[in-house]
């Protein structure tokens, strides 16, 4: 998927089901539950021991309407072995401009990480293709909303605040899309299986998104 395509994606998704584990043993499993549920885009966090061959399997698999990328990316180092395994986009919890440099460089997307306004703007002026706005709980949705009345131009991606209630208010605030961590793929789902419960927060997510696109509001379960 080229870089653009990949951006369009992640903006027709509205979420970036953000993967993390203690082993990779369980994150295809987990994967496969949350694309169930609707979720197109799916970030594995480089902090996953063998991440990068959970990365290579999903991409191998090649399908046409997932999108995979690798999160936690610090260095250049790390973002070309994730490339070379088959990430479409790079996800990092801070700004590097070489990581943004290389990423673009292989047709690959950057959204490098920032919380200030300050930072969003080098991030952006960085070349950034998004940027992630993180940790977004501190702050939430009206943080969002601040930062982009003074940055309209900037697409963001509120990251570390979504739950299964209130993804669509940071959509509504102004934000491309969220990320979801804990609430899709935390440690206990994972360890005992429960990945028919994973696909059932997805749903939610996702058909939550869907109302605030459409304008109504979220109806909590």
């Amino acid at each position: 998927m080229k870089r653009q395509q990949a951006l369009d994606a992640i903006r027709q998704s509205g979420v970036i089901a953000i993967m993390r584990a203690e082993s990779s043993s369980s994150l295809m499993p987990a994967v496969d539950a949350v694309r169930a549920g609707g979720v197109r885009a799916i970030e594995v966090s480089l902090t996953t021991p063998g991440a990068l061959a959970v990365i290579g399997q999903m991409a191998a698999r090649a399908e046409q309407d997932m999108l995979f990328g690798a999160g936690s990316v610090l260095d250049v180092e790390s973002a070309f072995a994730a490339v070379q395994a088959g990430a479409e986009f790079i996800v990092g919890p801070a700004t590097n401009p070489e990581v943004i440099e290389l990423a673009h460089r292989y047709g690959v997307a950057a959204l490098p990480g920032a919380y200030t306004a300050t930072e969003i703007l080098a991030a952006w002026e960085a070349g950034g293709d998004m940027v992630k706005v993180y940790p977004a709980d501190v702050g939430g949705p009206g943080l969002v909303r601040a930062l982009k009345a003074a940055l309209p131009q900037v697409e963001m991606v509120a990251v570390g605040g979504a739950d299964l209630h209130n993804p669509g208010e940071y959509l509504r605030a102004g934000a491309t899309a969220v990320g979801a961590g804990n609430v899709l793929a935390n440690q206990d789902p994972l360890d005992s299986g429960g990945f028919a419960a994973l696909t059932e927060r997805a749903r939610r997510i996702v058909e939550e998104l869907a109302r605030a696109r459409s304008g109504r509001k979220g109806v909590h379960k």
